[in-house]
């Protein structure tokens, strides 16, 4: 998403650049590409490489050591294979730049753009947090690149990372404030995507809107549903869905079904899936809920859910912190903690005024702050900078 609103707004001024994308993988991001008019092409990551990163390494501690031998050369002949493939590609588009998005994608240019090329890696996430993926970064910074961070917090993670090595600089994703705006939305469509009744007219929805990665929150939000008294009017739904390849990366359906189980809350949550509109989904809720459990670093979701004007209770932690004002544009909520956030959501349940009154200034703080327009200027601007 944040590389498709850098797309469009740097090629409605800079209509003579060539912009162009290679993906790592297939999938919607591609059409969508296609869609503004660009050029794109897929040269798909081998099966072994997509799978390992430090929740796969995680997950392998413990495994004989002979299978982790024979993992590791598998890796290593199929990465040399795809920086082959990938070198030839980029040296016969000629850029006279290359962006990354990802960890993977970040070391794999390292390894395969001339040194003659600028490099920018646009950092999605905290490097410091990533074990293995952190020091191949570092050891891959033998040349100039120019990070982007999306958050103060995430550059200045970067910096300790990176030292001098790494140019930083900082610019917030932005968004679509036409597309994500708010309005009045038929709700029932969720709970028909769900597979349940529609509730009873006047019950206060609350959605947490994320990939199914281990550390969005789904078990703090369950753990803060079970809390919450059932006489409330409330019904909660967990969006979204699995898109990871890497090992360990990510819950399954069946896990939060289990889960919401064994807290005896089945009757009061939806699991909607993966939605292509996240927009419709934001209008249909009442209150939007963010809930990662290690620091986020942006938080895409609480400025659309703001930007919808949706109240958002959104946590307390990393770059999320730099997107709000506490008790404002949205409510603060410390990370992990199920009993603050069960207070928060009741609060907002029960109060239709405080809802009313977050969902207008979350709207005016996305207006102010993240509208997508201001990405033509900064980004086209760095790229004359570091070209």
């Amino acid at each position: 998403m944040c590389l498709l609103d850098i797309l469009e707004k740097v090629r409605a001024v800079k209509p003579a650049w060539r912009l162009r994308v290679i993906l790592g993988d297939d999938g919607p991001l591609r059409e969508a590409v296609l869609n503004l008019g660009l050029s794109c092409s897929t040269l798909p990551f081998p099966d072994v490489l997509a799978r390992i990163g430090d929740a796969g390494q995680r997950e392998g501690k413990g495994k004989r050591a002979g299978g982790a031998v024979t993992r590791a050369a598998a890796v290593a002949m199929a990465t040399a294979s795809y920086l082959s493939r990938l070198r030839r590609l980029i040296r016969n588009e000629a850029p006279d730049l290359v962006q990354t998005n990802g960890m993977k994608a970040h070391v794999l240019a390292a390894w395969t753009v001339s040194r003659k090329v600028p490099l920018i890696w646009h950092l999605h996430e905290y490097p410091g947090a990533r074990r293995v993926m952190g020091r191949l970064l570092k050891a891959s910074a033998r040349r100039p690149i120019t990070a982007v961070a999306v958050s103060r917090s995430v550059a200045e993670d970067a910096r300790q990372v990176f030292g001098k090595n790494v140019k930083i600089e900082m610019i917030y994703n932005a968004v679509d404030l036409g597309r994500f705006s708010p309005g009045a939305s038929d709700s029932s469509w969720l709970d028909e995507e769900a597979g349940m009744m529609p509730p009873p007219p006047g019950t206060v929805r609350v959605g947490l809107v994320a990939t199914f990665a281990v550390w969005k929150g789904h078990d703090v939000f369950l753990d803060a549903i079970a809390r919450i008294p059932t006489d409330r009017p409330s019904r909660f739904y967990i969006v979204g869905g699995p898109i990871y390849r890497t090992q360990g990366s990510q819950l399954s359906l069946e896990d939060l079904r289990r889960r919401a189980e064994c807290l005896g809350i089945t009757d009061r949550v939806a699991f909607v899936g993966h939605q292509t509109d996240p927009a419709r989904v934001f209008r249909a809720l009442d209150v939007v809920v963010h809930a990662s459990t290690r620091p986020e670093p942006f938080g895409r979701v609480i400025v659309e859910g703001m930007a919808c004007g949706r109240a958002v209770i959104a946590v307390r932690d990393g770059g999320a912190a730099e997107l709000f004002e506490d008790g404002v544009s949205a409510l603060g909520c410390p990370p992990r903690d199920s009993s603050a956030l069960a207070a928060a959501i009741d609060r907002l349940i029960v109060d239709p005024d405080l809802r009313r009154g977050l969902g207008v200034a979350g709207r005016q703080a996305a207006e102010s702050n993240f509208d997508r327009v201001r990405l033509a200027e900064q980004w086209s601007h760095l790229y004359e900078a570091v070209g």
